[in-house]
């Protein structure tokens, strides 16, 4: 598959490391010839050096031949500009990644006048995962994958967990809970887990959940999920906007303070109900004046990592029950998490993801399946995928216990999504016609239908 990146910011460069590693033809372009040469010479990729919305560049990089590109420069006009060429000289899939909230909001419209096929927004979507987030301890991620129905729920493994040291089959039976581990990260090395399989204290694990049972499940997990009330954003850039009308529509009462007196002047017009502060000097004397020690959830969005892992050390020396923050460096994720358990998000990393998704979801849609939604989970080891059961599945209304319904290696069914009822699965379950069946799998099984999770 020939897939060509546009633009090596701290996005492109991460997604040209991840494909280089796999059996993908990579090229790059790039306006900075110092970074292509970085690039080219680092990873075993090929290098263009020129504007990724000129047709000439986007020719000498193969786009007349390539499977996908991908536009994610700091530029939303080049990146749409670069997608709309490749289309026009032959690329058969094209994705942007946009910035500007003008664009976000006309996203629908971009994609079909510009001949898009997929959109990251990952301001507008950090802002969605933070709302998810706030109020939940550090140990603990909700991410939202599959409509209303799923949840899923991404969990560090403590010593006190009642969790450590039980089977399963074990906590399914003593805890009663409606939800199914699906994925488990250990010492680096993916699990699919069965009934047997033992869960160890830092395991990383993936839980599908029905949302109506999100609560139940993190209360019997001894999992304390603050009621953040008062909350406080510090940066008040796009992704602080978009978390602030989500908050102050859940009638939160909300802080926000931007060092940008402008800014502060628009936020104030924005949102009347806010109080929004101006930062003129030191951080900690703004965050001190405003008790952010009294705060139910701190979110520390500024688009400096240095500043943001400062706010919110400040934050935790306060004992803020919840702290979000921006973090775009490996190394400062890391360095904070040994300071504390904290919840960080990263646009770099989001956007990454997505095109991954993107890339995957069509490199399988090259063959014949039936893949409804995809998602890459587990650092990318796992992968989640939901297919519609139609009449040419083999094994319908035969029940999962049964010798004849046998699974490959490392291939779960995570749920089954019945007249819009997420159904964990149990060795009584069946499927039948018009079931969405949420499938979990290593990434190396390639699945691409239904019939194929089957030994």
């Amino acid at each position: 598959m020939k897939i060509i990146i546009v633009g090596l910011g701290r996005a492109g460069s991460y997604l040209t490391k991840v494909l280089s590693g796999e059996a993908y033809d990579v090229t790059v372009i790039d306006t900075d010839k110092s970074l292509v040469d970085e690039i080219t010479d680092k990873y075993n990729v090929n290098g263009v050096v020129g504007s990724g919305a000129s047709k000439e560049t986007l020719l000498k990089a193969g786009a007349d031949s390539a499977d996908s590109l991908v536009a994610l420069t700091h530029v939303d006009e080049i990146n749409l500009l670069s997608c709309m060429q490749a289309k026009s000289i032959g690329t058969r899939r094209c994705a942007a990644r946009l910035l500007l909230p003008d664009f976000i909001h006309e996203a629908d419209s971009i994609k079909k006048e510009y001949n898009i096929d997929y959109l990251v927004k990952p301001k507008l979507d950090i802002a969605e995962e933070i709302y998810r987030n706030i109020g939940l301890p550090g140990f603990v991620k909700m991410e939202g994958f599959f409509g209303n129905e799923v949840q899923m729920i991404n969990l560090s493994v403590l010593e006190y967990s009642p969790l450590n040291g039980k089977s399963l089959i074990e906590i399914k039976q003593s805890l009663d809970l409606n939800m199914l581990v699906c994925t488990v990260i250990r010492d680096g090395k993916l699990y699919v887990p069965d009934g047997t399989f033992v869960i160890e204290a830092n395991d990383q694990i993936g839980i599908v959940a029905a949302k109506n049972d999100i609560d139940d499940i993190l209360d019997k997990l001894g999992i304390i999920v603050e009621p953040a009330k008062n909350i406080a954003i510090v940066g008040g850039g796009i992704t602080g906007e978009y978390l602030a009308d989500l908050l102050i529509k859940d009638k939160k009462n909300l802080t926000i303070i931007d060092n940008n007196i402008n800014r502060c002047r628009d936020l104030m017009e924005t949102f009347p109900k806010a109080k929004v502060s101006y930062c003129e000097g030191d951080i900690m004397e703004v965050l001190e004046e405003e008790k952010i020690g009294k705060k139910d959830a701190l979110v520390s969005l500024t688009d400096n990592d240095e500043a943001n892992l400062v706010i919110s050390m400040f934050a935790w020396s306060q004992n803020v029950p919840s702290i979000i923050t921006r973090v775009d460096k490996t190394g400062h994720v890391k360095l904070l998490h040994k300071v504390n358990m904290d919840i960080t998000v990263s646009p770099t990393e989001l956007s990454v993801l997505k095109m991954l998704r993107f890339i995957r979801y069509y490199e399988m849609g090259d063959a014949e399946n039936d893949i409804g939604k995809f998602y890459n989970i587990a650092d990318g080891k796992a992968e989640v995928m939901e297919f519609v059961a139609s009449k040419s599945f083999s094994k319908l209304d035969v029940a999962f216990k049964e010798k004849e319904f046998k699974l490959k290696k490392d291939i779960l069914i995570a749920g089954i999504i019945r007249d819009t009822r997420l159904v964990i699965p149990s060795g009584n379950s069946t499927i039948i016609e018009g079931d969405r069946v949420i499938v979990a799998t290593s990434k190396k099984n390639q699945i691409r239908s239904l019939n194929e999770i089957l030994r």
